[in-house]
């Protein structure tokens, strides 16, 4: 087996941090079935043993962590919370058998979660795997992507009766989803982009990943605003959820942040929702309030953004986060990929927000519209519908067929046409907006993994930092075979990835204890560090001798 790159400390630390988990959790799967495998009779002598050595109603768990339902982990009582931060590593180091099966599955989701990562390394970074080069054909392409479609209406349509949690009534309007199921369809288009190299749909790729931004700007104002939970947990949770996978593929395939520039992207739109909402958030349900913070976004955005020279002072502190240099373009100022992937963008998660803060009104409109007299409320529909319809055509004639150059210097100002176009469409009558293709929105709910997980069990790029000009070949000289395999395992183990996101992160971010928050990051960060000094000596040992 030949890599395609040097190994880094990073690399060698995550797998020197694998190697024990993999071992404990073995140790721990060997004496639960050791355990479970016990005559009943002894097993009930051994619970009456207990109860009679620790007195009724008590048991060992003050000195250990409960698991939870999904793999998750908390102390059990106060005196557990204030006992040494690094007992459960030593209890972990000696293999204390109590606590191993405690945290049994735990265990397994970290242990599976580090083996997937070196599947993407042997798929991305060796010579175990072919590779072969992507090609377009517009039959074929739209062929699969019109068939999807087909088999999702048919197997996995469903209309819902959800209720508005503003009127309390089956209004629906932008519900859960609906949005989801626009992210699942968008999704599929994005990747279909990447595997074939489609081009031509370059512009309408751009507006796809406006419409996620959107969403963030949409979703996250809508909690904020709705919840009033700015507490350190949700903040650590939201950043867990956008930073954990990535954070990982970043290490294991020596790649930088910006090369998944979804994420940081992601991350500073929704950083910024959560800092307009978050400053004097008491003051949210003023409506003037809310209009000076929402042209405070505006004002930042024009000033990062618009004048000169402000963005790479702004951004320059942070070039260790997102600078990046592609192999193929080594020439670029390491900053350009970071500005002209945020700027394309930059202005339609406020859009999202205005959108989320009429919620509630649009809504009360819509319920008003549905209880009008048929032959008005038909009328009505239909002028939204058809003037929809015509503002689509003129932004599709004037700005969508502009080459992709001209259509960039556009798009920050025109892509929430299509967006509303959509949005209005969508919801243009109560029958519309209440059903979904549901096939559609489960894919929408793991666009996250599926994005960063296509660069390397789906395509190839072989080298850090590179773009995927390569696909993953499994069947060599049989692409279509290929392309089923390299699909079906890729799209399982995005969802595995984004169980297993979830599962740690019920595990190590507690949502109403901050100090054990603390704790695990401190813990983290000591763990890691220590990690990466060993890896660093062995590689260079051998450098020294």
């Amino acid at each position: 087996m030949t890599i395609s790159s040097p190994i880094t400390p990073s690399q060698v630390s995550f797998f020197l941090g694998l190697v024990p988990v993999l071992i404990a959790w073995l140790y721990a799967e060997y004496l639960e079935y050791k355990k479970s495998s016990l005559p009943t009779k002894v097993r009930h002598s051994d619970v009456n043993l207990v109860e009679v050595g620790m007195g009724e109603g008590t048991v060992r768990e003050d000195d250990r962590v409960v698991l939870l339902e999904g793999g998750g982990l908390q102390p059990a009582s106060p005196k557990a919370r204030s006992s040494s931060a690094f007992s459960p590593i030593f209890r972990f180091l000696t293999m204390d058998e109590s606590f191993l099966i405690d945290n049994r599955l735990t265990l397994r989701a970290i242990s599976e979660f580090g083996v997937l990562l070196a599947y993407f390394y042997i798929c991305d970074r060796t010579d175990v795997f072919d590779s072969s080069t992507k090609t377009f054909n517009r039959d074929l392409f739209w062929f699969l992507y019109l068939l999807l479609i087909i088999v999702s209406a048919i197997t996995s349509f469903k209309i819902h009766h959800d209720k508005s949690p503003f009127s309390g009534k089956s209004i629906l309007y932008l519900n859960r989803h609906q949005t989801e199921e626009w992210r699942g369809w968008m999704q599929v288009l994005f990747l279909m982009y990447h595997y074939f190299a489609a081009t031509e749909i370059y512009n309408a790729i751009r507006i796809f990943i406006a419409a996620y931004v959107w969403m963030t700007g949409f979703g996250n104002f809508s909690y904020y605003y709705i919840r009033k939970d700015f507490s350190l947990a949700r903040f650590a949770q939201m950043m867990w959820r956008l930073n954990f996978f990535v954070s990982f593929c970043c290490v294991v395939l020596n790649n930088s942040y910006m090369l998944y520039y979804i994420c940081p992207m992601h991350t500073l739109f929704t950083l910024m929702v959560y800092g307009s909402l978050g400053i004097l958030n008491k003051y949210n349900e003023i409506g003037s309030v809310m209009a000076v913070k929402l042209s405070a976004c505006f004002l930042v955005v024009i000033l990062i953004w618009e004048v000169p020279g402000v963005f790479e002072l702004i951004w320059r502190p942070f070039t260790f986060l997102v600078a990046y240099t592609d192999p193929a373009k080594p020439t670029l100022p390491v900053l350009h990929e970071w500005h002209f992937r945020s700027g394309l963008d930059r202005y339609i998660w406020i859009v999202g927000m205005i959108y989320a803060y009429y919620h509630p009104t649009v809504e009360k409109w819509m319920e008003k519209l549905e209880e009008t007299e048929v032959k008005l409320r038909i009328l009505i529909k239909s002028a939204i519908g058809l003037l929809a319809l015509m503002v689509g055509f003129l932004w599709f004639e004037y700005i969508y067929k502009l080459d992709k150059i001209t259509y960039n210097k556009y798009h920050p100002y025109t892509s929430w046409i299509p967006i509303t176009v959509y949005i209005c469409l969508r919801n243009i009558s109560q029958n519309v907006r209440s059903y979904s293709l549901t096939l559609f929105a489960w894919l929408g709910k793991i666009t996250l993994e599926t994005y960063i997980s296509q660069f390397h069990i789906w395509l190839r790029s072989s080298v850090p930092d590179a773009q995927p000009k390569l696909l993953l070949s499994l069947i060599p000289d049989y692409p279509l075979l290929n392309f089923m395999l390299t699909t079906a395992i890729y799209i399982t183990v995005s969802y595995r990835l984004f169980e297993l996101t979830n599962t740690l992160k019920i595990a190590f971010v507690p949502s109403k204890d901050d100090k054990r928050l603390l704790h695990n990051l401190i813990t983290a960060a000591i763990i890691f560090g220590v990690l990466y000094s060993l890896s660093y000596i062995f590689l260079r040992v051998p450098q020294m001798v």
